[in-house]
């Protein structure tokens, strides 16, 4: 039998039972992906951690859904970097992490933890009709063109034109198969469009975002992390915000509120990276047995 230490945290919130819950395997780096996944699902989160040692970073950390490893995870960093921290594991600074997307660069400011996810990558525009019945709206609820943006995970960005859009909207399954199939792609693991509004947004923040997810996700995140790297680098990038700073929130209408600081490095057609940063609260911890 293996026992790992386990932290589950809650990350883009200082509060329990707020932003978006992760639990972070301590050392579990070294299981395979059927356990690591199993694990998942006896959860019940969207994502999981497991850490490990690191030949080109400080610490190697690996990312895993319900059905299978993905490269990098916003929500998931913060929080395993917060559980580090309340074990004792590393102090205030930098630190760098080797994940499936390259290595992260993490600041750590007592709860505040700041990630820089790599330069993004840009593909085509999406047409709205295609994106728009995935959450059963109209296409002229979408104010400017969809794109895929990856900073590590790839989103279909799309900005909808208030809250009430934004709140209204449901995931529609055969909708999303006809949009896979548009996109000429396999899978349903994090190619869901990314939903924004700029406006009415809680909390007096600057964007408003929701992804609905297919089976065996749960119906929705409450918080991503990666997907909101991404959501900057394309309103910088499209020109819709004036300022490559702003705060974001997500995950209020699950009672769940989350929130980050985000910066888009470099000009709007040379971006060279996004700092999320956000603070986590270290729900419970124990020991995993297998």
């Amino acid at each position: 039998m293996m026992t790992f230490d386990v932290d589950w945290v809650d990350a883009f919130s200082d509060r329990p039972f707020g932003g978006n819950g992760c639990a972070v395997v301590h050392g579990g780096a070294v299981l395979d992906p059927d356990t690591a996944t199993a694990f998942v699902r006896e959860t019940s989160l969207v994502e999981c951690t497991f850490t490990g040692p690191s030949e080109i970073a400080d610490i190697c950390v690996r990312y895993f859904l319900a059905s299978r490893e993905i490269p990098f995870a916003g929500h998931p960093t913060i929080a395993t970097v917060a559980a580090m921290r309340h074990r004792g594991m590393i102090k205030d600074g930098p630190l760098t992490l080797e994940t499936g997307a390259g290595i992260v660069a993490v600041e750590v400011n007592g709860a505040q933890v700041s990630m820089t996810q790599i330069a993004p990558k840009f593909s085509a525009h999406v047409p709205a009709e295609i994106v728009a019945p995935v959450g059963g709206m109209a296409p002229s609820d979408i104010l400017h063109p969809p794109r895929f943006v990856s900073t590590g995970l790839p989103f279909c960005i799309t900005v909808v034109k208030d809250r009430a859009v934004l709140e209204a909207a449901r995931f529609d399954m055969e909708a999303f198969r006809s949009f896979l199939n548009h996109l000429d792609v396999e899978g349903t693991d994090m190619m869901e469009p990314f939903w924004v509004t700029l406006s009415d947004v809680p909390d007096a923040g600057d964007t408003y975002a929701r992804l609905l997810m297919p089976p065996p996700s749960p119906a929705e995140d409450p918080f991503t992390g990666s997907a909101t790297g991404a959501m900057a680098a394309y309103l910088w990038a499209e020109g819709l915000i004036k300022t490559p700073k702003l705060s974001a929130r997500q995950g209020h209408g699950l009672g769940r509120p989350g929130q980050a600081q985000v910066e888009v490095l470099g000009a709007r057609n040379a971006i060279t990276g996004v700092v999320v940063a956000g603070t986590a609260h270290v729900l419970m911890s124990g020991e995993l047995h297998l």
